[in-house]
């Protein structure tokens, strides 16, 4: 039976500087739970939701990761930072080996507009494998609104799918909701790892493959290591779900067809009456010329997801 152990760190960090934390806790997990094979972090844990401190591939940031991971001879998803890349800004979220290396990255497909202005979209699935324990996937926050995305990650064989969050909104029930029913419609793990402090409202999650409820964080600062069974997401693919629905056969098999998903052009003409994506606002500044725009919006200490 393949065991993965994952630590989830619930940092309770701002928005400036949490590197050095984020190494204490690493460095924390390695020595007191030796079984652990990888450790995540939160979206935008590291410096917080400014795009302002983005740096370039291979900056500071990740060299510093790189010899954390290495130090401790873990895999190690630092949840995400913005980064810099051929004139664009990307909120991305990489993961290194024991040796350092980054072996995957994810560039978020859908930042949390119109908040998250300025930052531009990823287009390539992530997953990757640790050899002798099984395949994982990545996605970042927001992702996980999508069925699409993470059912593809799952028909890629992603055994349990990693999804660092920063969320300090109301809807944090909704969200817990929406990452145990892809847990449960793609039959494997689903790890919704937030921030706390004044980054997040934390309550980060593991669910099973059924849907099943595993561990739930509270609102501060938390370290959840836990060593799940990938034979469970195995026996529940092959068989279903104590022995109940085999949902990703049945997709597979079914010669239903999706229009809407033909192609982006299909998508958008088929959805062209819901208007514009564009910034809410007031009733009572709509009509004083002070109505905010998703261009008048610093992100740095504004809704995220």
């Amino acid at each position: 039976m393949a065991k993965l152990g994952v630590a989830a760190i619930q940092i309770e960090g701002d928005g400036n500087d949490n590197v050095t934390l984020i190494e204490e806790e690493t460095r924390a997990v390695a020595r007191r739970f030796p079984w652990v094979d990888i450790v995540v972090f939160g979206e935008l844990a590291a410096y917080g939701p400014s795009p302002k401190k983005a740096e370039p591939e291979g900056g500071p940031l990740e060299c510093r990761m790189a010899d954390l991971a290495r130090e401790t001879g873990l895999y190690l998803i630092p949840g995400s930072y913005y980064q810099k890349r051929d004139g664009a800004i990307y909120n991305v979220s990489p993961v290194f080996n024991p040796e350092g290396e980054i072996i995957a990255r994810h560039d978020k497909f859908f930042p949390f507009l119109p908040y998250e202005k300025g930052v531009a979209c990823g287009d390539s699935y992530c997953v990757f494998d640790i050899p002798g324990v099984g395949r994982l996937g990545l996605a970042i926050c927001y992702d996980m609104w999508f069925p699409e995305a993470m059912r593809t990650l799952a028909a890629m064989g992603a055994e349990a799918i990693i999804l660092p969050t920063l969320t300090n909104t109301i809807d944090r029930d909704v969200e817990l909701a929406i990452a145990r029913a892809n847990a449960a419609i793609n039959q494997c793990y689903f790890i919704d790892v937030n921030c706390s402090g004044t980054l997040g409202n934390g309550r980060s999650a593991f669910y099973g493959p059924g849907g099943e409820v595993i561990y739930e964080s509270g609102e501060g600062r938390d370290v959840a290591a836990l060593r799940l069974d990938l034979q469970q997401v195995r026996d529940a693919r092959a068989d279903g779900w104590h022995g109940l629905g085999q949902v990703l056969k049945s997709f597979r098999d079914t010669q239903l067809e999706y229009p809407l998903h033909a192609s982006a052009e299909a998508r958008m003409t088929a959805m062209a009456g819901l208007g514009e994506l564009t910034m809410p606002h007031s009733e009572a500044s709509a009509g004083t010329g002070m109505a905010t725009t998703s261009q008048d919006t610093e992100t740095q200490g504004g809704i995220r997801k």
